[in-house]
Order: C-alpha cells, then structure tokens, then sequence
C-alpha cells in the first residue's frame, strides 16, 4: 500500500470549511491563529464566518485554502504521532495546493507559507488589471485540438492552456478577447462545453509574468529545508526532493501550464495505490478517478473522514 496526498486549488473554497478541525482540535486551531498572527489578519473570521465574496478574493482564498489543509494535516500527525511526510510516498497540490504540499512536507514552515500565498495572490491580483484577462474551461476536446484552438484564437495575444486537468478537461487562459473568440470556436470543432469562468485574472498564463517576478523575490526572503517526502511538481509532473528546484518551479508554475493530467497519470506507475485530497472541497478526487481509475481515491475534509482514514489506512501505515 502506498499512498500518495493532494491538496485542492482555487475555486474549492467555500464559507465554514475547516470549522470542525477548529473546533475539535487545538493542534488545528493553533493553525488559524498562527495564521491570523502571521498575516496580521483575522483570516479566520473570515474563513468561518464571511461572505463568500471576500472569501473568494484571491490573496484571502490561497492563504484560507492552505490553512484548512493544514488544518487536516495537523490534526491527522496529533492522531497517529507521526509527520504527514512519513504516510505519503509523496504530496501534490493544484495550483497553489503546490505550496500547501511543500508545507506539509517540511519545504517551507507554516508562517512563511501563509507569507508566499498572500504574496502570490496580491500579485496575481495586480498583474493583469480587471477586465483584461479571462479564463474559460474546454470541455470533450482533445489536448492537441485545444492547443490549435488556442493558437487560432491568439491572433496576436496571449491564448494558452494553463490547466491540463484531465481528459476532456482542459482550462485555457490570455487576453479576454483572445478567450471570447476561442468558446465560440471551440463549440464549432466538436467541444461538448466551452464556458467562461467566474476568475479575477488569466491565471497560469505568460500575462502573469509580473506576479511571477514578484514570487521569485520573495522566495530569496523564506527559508527552505529538504521535504520530508518528494513533491510531484505541477511544471514538470515529476518527483522533486530538492527544495531549492521546488522553488524555482513554483515560480514557474506562476506562469506555466498545471499539468494535472499527466501526473494523475502517474500516480500507479509510482506504485501510488490510494490518493487523499486534504482539505476543503472533493475535485481533485474526481480527477484522479477519471485518470487514474485503478487508485483509491477519497477526500478528508470533516473529522467524520479524518476517523475513517485513521482506521481504514492511517494505522496500517504507522505500524
């Protein structure tokens, strides 16, 4: 049995989620208010009691996301008396879960990861201003035809795919002209779905340069170790243990393509025979099922599902 887990990207939020690791542990809670400390904000208020609109901004969603895996995380080490890092073969995040898995495994401490993400999610913001960019999901079309559907409709702006998610699931991201050309387009060549998505900026694209630049000044001012367990990196989709190279392709990642897909792919030819999203929401679930249907996938984001991990899998791993 190996086990591999994975931390959940933007759009997976949602008002109250983490409330019942707060409430019922007080390793958990430690986690929002160091949190709170850090960033000099009650993030948490925010997170359990907020709107949904304030929780959706960008540079409140990737520190919010994160802490809520942690969260899970924390609780699950007090129970088994053992480092997440010690279950997992290895960790991967979408996205900005990246940063969430190089938590859990040690890359980076819990403060200064809750620095980056706000970092990266103010930068981010401002790279494109609001109007500029867009984001739209391809649905049923194959990856090649997306490529040339994106090349189509550039026409001398920024079309690209950012997110490679799974077959038939495919994000693309650029100038919002560029992507209001590409729907129509691709509904003509065969997608069953193309739809614009409810995002502030053009995410994962080369219009995010700025907030790249702003990510790699701002590693120079974070410490980093050697994880405990390797990352599967959303760049390169490949096992990286060196924490100086997870830097930098975390701010690659900025800009380049989430490539999901591929290392979902993966998973079973790394052994991987159960995968466990930690944190709030269930799609990276439903991905893995899609690409790699002979692994085990389940979610932990209720103690209900912390319980269930512990006895069904957490024990035999620990002993």
């Amino acid at each position: 049995m190996k086990i591999a887990f994975t931390f959940p990207g933007q759009g997976s939020q949602i008002v109250g989620m983490g409330r019942d690791f707060y409430d019922n542990f007080a390793v958990s809670k430690h986690v929002f208010e160091e949190i709170d400390n850090t960033l000099n904000q009650k993030l948490s208020q925010i997170i359990f009691d907020g709107s949904q609109d304030d929780l959706t901004l960008t540079e409140n969603t990737q520190p919010a996301l994160m802490a809520v895996s942690m969260a899970v995380i924390r609780a699950m080490e007090s129970e088994l008396g053992v480092k997440a890092s010690s279950l997992a073969a290895f960790m991967a995040g979408h996205s900005l879960g990246e940063y969430t898995a190089n938590c859990a495994a040690g890359t980076f401490d819990l403060p200064d990861t809750a620095r980056l993400l706000r970092i990266r999610g103010s930068a981010m913001q401002k790279a494109v201003p609001v109007g500029q960019g867009a984001m739209a999901a391809i649905l049923n079309m194959p990856i090649e035809a997306v490529e040339i559907l994106a090349q189509d409709a550039a026409q001398g702006q920024v079309c690209v795919i950012a997110n490679d998610n799974s077959d038939g699931q495919v994000v693309i991201s650029g100038h919002k002209d560029a992507i209001e050309r590409a729907i129509p387009l691709a509904l003509e060549r065969g997608a069953k779905r193309a739809l614009s998505l409810p995002v502030s900026a053009p995410f994962h694209s080369p219009l995010m340069d700025p907030a790249a630049e702003a990510m790699a000044e701002s590693f120079d001012l974070v410490q980093s170790g050697k994880p405990g367990c390797p990352i599967l990196t959303n760049v390169t989709a490949s096992l990286v243990t060196d924490d100086e190279i997870l830097k930098r392709l975390l701010v690659e990642q900025v800009t380049g393509r989430v490539r999901w897909r591929e290392s979902m792919i993966s998973l079973p030819l790394h052994g991987i025979t159960h995968c466990v999203e930690i944190g709030a929401g269930r799609v990276l679930t439903g991905l893995v099922k899609k690409s790699a249907p002979d692994v085990q996938a389940t979610t932990i984001n209720s103690i209900d599902d912390l319980g269930i991990f512990i006895n069904d899998l957490g024990r035999k791993l620990v002993a």
